[in-house]
């Protein structure tokens, strides 16, 4: 049996190689025998041959197991940061909603507030209702403006008065000519509420109060104004 013949039967199993030599070795009695370094070395070759397609089958499955963690670390990555994205819009939501509601609170507000005061103005006595008189002091003008201006607004009010005139009617400003309780520029601006302003407080009180709720929206408001100009 020749080399060849011996190295395609163990091509099919390592162990028939070694049973075969055996075979090769009883029955070529004439022939000289491989000695056990050649033995060794034809095995080696023959056992360096057979596992090239195995070689391939492993490196094609660890190239699938690579693939298949780097496939599923992906999707890890990817479930994360959808995650992640899920809960940023949520609370980019929940802020969102909070701020409208907020919005909405405040814009209730203040429609009811302003409901209630101009319900409260419309209530309120005009500078017609009061008598005439030739000359008032300033407790009988405040009790005026009291009936005149919304209750909430009142002490707004007053401290603009306070300021401006120290409720005197007839208070003119030397430099500027600046009259009255409100200390108007010039002076004829309180026409507008009536003809008799210089002698009737009620109508410079009028007359303030529209200016107050034309220009700032609220005595109130007009004297937070003030409070940071020193003027209206």
């Amino acid at each position: 049996m020749s080399r060849m013949s011996v190295r395609g039967v163990a091509v099919a199993s390592a162990t028939a190689v070694t049973a075969v030599g055996s075979v090769v070795g009883v029955a070529s009695a004439g022939t000289a025998q491989p000695n056990d370094a050649e033995a060794a070395a034809a095995d080696t070759t023959l056992l360096a041959d057979i596992p090239m397609g195995q070689q391939a089958e492993v490196q094609s499955a660890s190239l699938t197991e690579q693939a298949d963690a780097q496939a599923i670390a992906a999707d890890a990555g990817a479930k994360k940061d959808a995650e992640e994205a899920a809960r940023k819009a949520a609370a980019e939501t929940a802020i969102a909603k909070k701020a409208a509601a907020e919005k909405a609170a405040q814009q209730a507000k203040e429609r009811a507030q302003a409901k209630t005061e101009a319900a409260s103005r419309d209530s309120t006595r005009g500078s017609t209702d009061f008598p005439v008189q030739s000359s008032y002091t300033v407790a009988q003008i405040q009790a005026m403006a009291r009936q005149m201006v919304a209750a909430g607004q009142f002490q707004c009010f007053s401290n603009i008065v306070d300021h401006e005139s120290g409720w005197n009617y007839h208070a003119v400003n030397a430099s500027s000519g600046a009259y009255g309780l409100f200390q108007a520029l010039p002076a004829g601006k309180y026409a507008s509420a009536g003809a008799d302003w210089q002698t009737n407080p009620a109508t410079q009180i009028k007359w303030g109060l529209n200016y107050m709720n034309a220009s700032y929206g609220s005595p109130c408001q007009a004297w937070s104004f003030w409070q940071a100009n020193h003027w209206y």
